[in-house]
């Protein structure tokens, strides 16, 4: 906790001084214009690796950077994404995979998940992924399932509207922590056509 301590310290005396002005425009305005979804990893830095400043993305980040379908009910995910996009109107949305991710680990070589009952419940968000790789590994796994994540986000009505109405473009990424290189995979707009 001390390290923490340090660093709110640190920010107040140096980084909060220095955008000072930035910080004053954005306790009136909150106008992200990407949402980003990835993983809870601590390795896993969206502001970092894609040098925003604050207010610039919208991020929500889960075990796997999983999405899961919609269904109506309360739900936080589907919440934070029907936000950024109906009221933020967020123009683009990232899903961010990345490299030694442990949720997909876990999955890829079936480690026991007895002892994370609710870590494993929440896997199970990614077994149309497991499904359609073939190739052993944690790499093809990761590329899977961005894609079967952003399957699913098609399915919330509020991306699903703004995809219809031309609003939002969707992109898969894969980050590799070791080379810090960001791999963009191909996505097509299932709605295209009906636009």
């Amino acid at each position: 906790m001390q390290d923490l301590t340090e660093g709110v310290a640190r920010f107040r005396r140096d980084v909060f001084p220095a955008k000072a002005e930035l910080f004053a425009h954005l306790a009136t305005n909150h106008r992200p214009s990407t949402l980003f979804i990835g993983c809870s990893d601590a390795r896993v830095v969206p502001e970092l690796i894609t040098g925003s400043e604050p207010g610039e993305l919208f991020v929500i980040r889960t075990a796997g950077n999983l999405v899961p379908a919609y269904v109506p009910g309360i739900d936080g995910i589907a919440a934070s994404i029907e936000y950024a996009v109906a009221a933020l109107g967020v123009t683009d949305i990232v899903i961010c995979g990345h490299s030694a991710c442990g949720a997909m680990t876990a999955l890829a070589e079936s480690h026991d998940m007895g002892a994370l009952p609710t870590t494993a419940d929440w896997l199970r968000h990614a077994d149309a992924a497991r499904a359609r790789t073939t190739t052993a590994g944690v790499d093809a796994l990761v590329r899977n399932n961005v894609r079967a994540q952003l399957a699913n986000l098609v399915t919330h009505p509020s991306v699903a509207r703004a995809l219809t109405q031309g609003t939002v473009a969707l992109h898969g990424w894969c980050y590799d922590i070791g080379s810090g290189t960001v791999e963009q995979l191909d996505v097509v707009n299932p709605f295209a056509a009906a636009a």
